[in-house]
């Protein structure tokens, strides 16, 4: 098996992804405000009773970001502030997480890869090297999350597609 650079398989996807997040909550907002609901509901929003509503789902896209990259690096967390659960609050939290990304320099992962890394997962601790933390753990779990917010989106009728979701996909006509 080649060798991975942890670091381009982790910094610049998460803070890619936490910007396409940003842009489907401007869409969000913008769609709550046009069909003059309350932003709760859909701050709120399910897409089963027993799980995480939507405003979770971003904070927890936001975290893992965070809870992936640093760890790789050999740093702690930081912490990173109190945001409310608005469109804002949610925007400002995935704007911070990227910054502090963005502050994570590459040569902080040079070892990564073999560095053993502990965390729960739910009630189950986990160790994992780097390697197997980021491919099997933490990029997985990200994008759960970011995939659940998007659908509990979709579930409530807005007009967001893959092109939304990933930047890349372009698309004539309706589909």
């Amino acid at each position: 098996m080649l060798p991975v650079d942890l670091y381009a398989a982790s910094v610049p996807v998460f803070q890619r992804y936490l910007g396409q997040l940003a842009g489907l909550l401007d869409i969000a907002e913008t769609d709550v405000q046009a069909r003059q609901l309350g932003a709760d509901a859909l701050l709120q929003a399910r897409l089963a009773p027993n799980m995480l509503p939507f405003e979770t789902q971003v904070q927890i896209v936001a975290n893992f970001a965070l809870r992936a990259c640093f760890p790789l690096a050999g740093e702690a967390v930081p912490p990173y502030g109190d945001f409310p659960a608005t469109f804002d609050g949610l925007r400002a939290r995935l704007s911070r997480a990227a910054q502090l990304l963005g502050a994570l320099e590459p040569a902080r992962f040079a070892a990564s890869a073999s560095r053993q890394i502990e965390e729960r997962a739910g009630d189950a601790v986990l160790t994992l090297n780097g390697a197997e933390f980021l491919t099997q753990y933490a990029l997985p779990n990200f994008f759960f999350h970011l995939t659940t917010a998007y659908l509990i989106l979709r579930s409530h009728g807005l007009a967001i597609g893959k092109a939304q979701f990933d930047g890349f996909h372009a698309y004539s006509g309706a589909r």
